[in-house]
């Protein structure tokens, strides 16, 4: 998938969804946004929820590559939540990439899936999942979903657990007092490029899970070399470095 593409980023107007659309522009390809808010630089912006099938089915028409980005990002209540975004949303974007002919899939998960996790490190796609919040279940699902729609449907999937990315200053500061959070930072510039791998990917890959993650200060907690040898993903990155590339955060 090396050729350029029509890329459909939802959560665009988000941390990584931004850094996304930016990295896929920056290398030729034609990206839409979706998003409940205002998101800027793609051809073209869709405003909409991800429970309006109406409005995903419209910015899907004539994609090559979904990245699916949008969702209730922490633990939240599940049933006015969790469930509408992180569930219904999901079936929505799979059932209309399916009926469009998508080709690809790109799925966010999160590192939240194995936070339970106590060791051997580094965590590899093969580790036990050990979620432990209602929003980590909703990402197994994800999972799950990303796997069945590959084998059952023919859409090649894969599926990313990011680390920490942050989003606005009081992660910047919880990620500078904690120093196995600092080993588990993933900055926007490197998410931005790992997507992009991910989109550009061979295009024969049926299922993936790969982790996404810059590289650790001392140990190098989650596994991002499964990311190198599939997808060509290099981290670039070591906290703090990038930070500043997220907008309003200042540099730790």
């Amino acid at each position: 998938m090396s050729k350029s593409l029509t890329v459909l980023v939802t959560g665009s107007a988000g941390r990584i969804g931004s850094a996304t659309c930016k990295e896929l522009i920056a290398r030729g390809h034609t990206v839409r946004g979706f998003d409940i808010r205002e998101s800027a630089g793609e051809e073209k912006s869709y405003l909409g929820d991800l429970t309006d099938r109406a409005s995903i089915d419209e910015a899907m028409k004539g994609v090559d590559a979904v990245v699916h980005l949008a969702a209730t990002p922490d633990e939240a209540d599940f049933l006015t939540k969790l469930l509408p975004n992180n569930v219904i949303g999901l079936y929505n974007i799979l059932e209309s990439a399916r009926e469009a002919g998508v080709k690809r899939a790109i799925l966010a998960s999160t590192c939240q899936v194995i936070s339970g996790h106590e060791g051997p490190w580094p965590v590899t796609s093969i580790s036990p999942i050990s979620p432990r919040n209602w929003y980590a279940s909703t990402k197994v699902l994800a999972e799950a979903a990303g796997q069945m729609y590959a084998y059952r449907h023919g859409i090649s999937v894969i599926v990313v657990r990011p680390a920490w990315c942050p989003r606005d200053q009081s992660h910047v500061d919880a990620i500078s007092n904690n120093v196995n959070a600092q080993d588990g930072y993933f900055s926007p510039g490197d998410a931005g490029r790992f997507f992009a791998c991910a989109v550009e990917a061979d295009s024969s890959i049926k299922y993936l899970l790969l982790h996404g993650t810059s590289r650790a200060l001392k140990q190098q907690r989650i596994d991002f070399t499964e990311a190198t040898r599939a997808i060509g993903y290099e981290p670039q990155h070591a906290w703090p470095e990038g930070v500043e590339v997220a907008g309003v955060l200042k540099k730790s």
